[in-house]
């Protein structure tokens, strides 16, 4: 081997005694600096401790054969000061600046820049190195302000939160470093409060101005603005940076009233309800996060009440004056309107509970309205029009007011017949139909009270308004109430002689049925108008044959004018 190499092999061999620590280099000498290991460092990191910065930290504090000399673990209370200013011993002055809330840091202090030749008595001798094992749980400076962080928002916002108005919201409480400290969800309740009041830290009034509900927010408050030097409790240590993830459920004004949102109004509204109306609504009802409380819908059913008379909630009997039929409206009633303190329905509603209605007015009626008549089509020279007691033919269409389809007579053969004002029919489609002509065309809208009450009728809602199309095929001029046959002059003499055809001083059937049927085409008379005039007939005879043996006699053969005199005596 050559002499050059061999120089250059036991250089070679002397560097890597050095890298490796051979005991043959001695002892490097006493420490010019702090000695800073980060062992760990957090993924994320807001902020670095900077010269005048309070933190809040713990630490073990050891000899370098780890004997401890120190610990604030021991004492169950953090470390809290302001760095970089001299407050603390040089060394740890300069190990702490530039950490990160929860980095971890070893620390050698040599003596010069800890306790130095003096040392403490009876804790660290002189000339001792330090060794710190230290983790970082909170920074802030005095001229820190609130931070704000927006997590969420709704799309909708009408209004946000202003000083003096009442909140619930929901929230997890931490320390800087992730410690918790307090929970909302865990005690299964908002918490409820006014803003700008002094009921709450200084930092949450701040924090939870501008919110809307269901906005969720991340809120750190440094502790000048939270419990500062003194803490609170077990729980907050002194000095302690406080961070609140908040979720706001709702919030109101104690000076607020109803809030109406007109979500669709027909173009058609020829009345607006008004108190003492009778309204039939469906509704949503829900909380101001979305929590649905109450739905008429689940139970197939509208709710149906008076409006403007106590029967309901404040806000409701607020929300709903000025509805047109079919309108869809949202109704916003802050707790003093609706149910207090103290809500309602097991949990339901909470208490001081913001409600959202959204209402779809089905109908709505006054007890004293009539019966709305709309003429679409009447014929020219109308001069025959109905009356009670009249025979009439009429087709017709029956809805609700929101379209619903009900019957129709097109539905069957033929159209609907009935004698009006002989209680065959509701009273408001029976008065609705009173002064047609034949041909003519209506609308008429009947209110419960004339048509089938709170009960309703097979297929029909309880309280219901009534829609029907009517178009009158044809009438017949009817009889008086009681009477199934009447002359249109005075009735012929010697009555029984003429209607006994054969003389043999009996009428059977076959002779009264002939005798009729001649007065009526001769148009001396008239039948009640019926859609079997022998069944009428056979009234009038069966009325007549009063011992009912198949034949009338002149003693039975009475009018009823007669008749109805003979009462007349007899009640005087």
């Amino acid at each position: 081997m050559a002499p050059g190499s061999r120089c250059c092999l036991l250089l070679l061999l002397l560097l890597l005694l050095g890298v490796l620590g051979a005991p043959a280099l001695g002892d490097p000498g006493p420490l010019e600096d702090v000695v800073i290991d980060r062992y760990y460092i957090p993924k994320i990191c807001l902020r670095e401790a900077q010269m005048g910065d309070f933190i809040r930290y713990h630490y073990n504090g050891t000899f370098k054969d780890g004997k401890k000399f120190d610990s604030s673990y021991d004492r169950g209370a953090t470390v809290a000061g302001v760095v970089g200013v001299g407050r603390l011993i040089t060394g740890m002055d300069r190990g702490l600046q530039g950490m990160c809330v929860n980095e971890r840091r070893h620390l050698i202090v040599p003596p010069h820049l800890g306790y130095g030749s003096i040392g403490v008595a009876g804790l660290i001798p002189p000339d001792a190195t330090l060794y710190f094992d230290v983790v970082m749980l909170d920074i802030w400076n005095k001229k820190d302000k609130l931070q704000i962080t927006t997590l969420s928002k709704p799309e909708r916002c009408n209004r946000t939160v202003e000083n003096s108005d009442f909140v619930r919201y929901h929230y997890n409480g931490t320390l800087l470093d992730g410690t918790p400290f307090d929970s909302s969800y865990s005690k299964g309740s908002t918490y409820d409060t006014y803003v700008g009041t002094g009921w709450l830290i200084k930092g949450m009034d701040q924090g939870l101005l501008g919110m809307c509900a269901g906005e969720k927010r991340s809120i750190i408050i440094p502790p000048f603005l939270a419990y500062g030097e003194k803490g609170y409790g077990t729980v907050i240590p002194p000095q302690a940076s406080l961070v609140f993830s908040v979720l706001l459920v709702d919030f109101h004004n104690p000076k607020d009233g109803v809030f109406l949102e007109h979500l669709e109004v027909p173009e058609s509204c020829k009345r607006r309800a008004v108190t003492g109306d009778f309204v039939r609504y469906h509704y949503n009802g829900t909380l101001m996060d979305g929590t649905l409380f109450d739905s008429s819908y689940s139970r197939n059913q509208t709710y149906n009440t008076y409006i403007g008379k106590g029967y309901i909630i404040p806000g409701m009997d607020q929300g709903l004056q000025g509805v047109c039929v079919g309108e869809h409206r949202r109704v916003v009633i802050p707790p003093h309107l609706a149910y207090g303190e103290n809500g309602a329905g097991k949990h339901k509603i909470p208490g001081s509970a913001v409600l959202i209605f959204d209402v779809h007015v089905i109908d709505f009626h006054n007890p004293a309205d009539p019966v709305e008549i709309e003429t679409v089509f009447r014929p020219e020279g109308c001069n025959a029009t109905t009356r009670n007691r009249d025979f009439v033919r009429y087709h017709y269409n029956c809805s609700l007011l929101d379209g619903t389809r009900l019957f129709s007579s097109h539905d069957y053969e033929k159209p609907q017949e009935v004698t009006l004002g002989a209680n065959k029919v509701i009273e408001g489609l029976n008065s609705g139909l009173l002064g047609m002509c034949a041909g003519e065309r209506r609308v008429l809208i009947v209110p419960p009270h004339l048509g089938h009450g709170e009960s309703g009728a097979r297929g029909v809602p309880g309280s219901a308004v009534l829609r029907f199309e009517v178009e009158l095929i044809s009438m017949e001029e009817g009889v008086p109430e009681g009477y199934l046959f009447i002359w249109h002059g005075e009735p012929p003499a010697n009555l029984y002689e003429q209607m006994d055809l054969n003389k043999d001083g009996e009428i059977p059937a076959e002779e009264f049925s002939t005798f009729i049927k001649s007065q009526v085409a001769e148009g001396k008379g008239r039948l009640m108008p019926s859609s079997d005039p022998e069944k009428v007939i056979a009234d009038m005879f069966q009325n007549q044959d009063r011992n009912q043996d198949g034949k009338i006699t002149p003693e039975e053969l009475k009018l009823k004018s007669d008749e109805d005199q003979e009462k007349i005596h007899e009640e005087l």
